[in-house]
């Protein structure tokens, strides 16, 4: 294949990315700041939970050695 064949190939690609892209429903901003805070929120809540969980851990690990 030639140079030329996969430049007019890319080009291509390119210019039906750009027309698909047109064709999507692009959220509202409201939309996406509301899927922002629940993002947010559900990564403090596992965050905290998976501390909790290695802090837990943790101690018993030290309490069988220990032992």
């Amino acid at each position: 294949m030639e140079l030329k064949d996969k430049f007019k190939k890319l080009k291509e690609y390119f210019r039906e990315v750009f027309i698909e892209t047109k064709k999507v429903t692009w959220p509202s901003k409201k939309d996406t700041i509301k899927g922002t805070y629940i993002v947010l929120i559900t990564v403090v809540i596992a965050a905290i939970f998976l501390g909790i969980v290695d802090v837990g851990l943790a101690k018993i690990i030290q309490a069988l050695l220990r032992g």
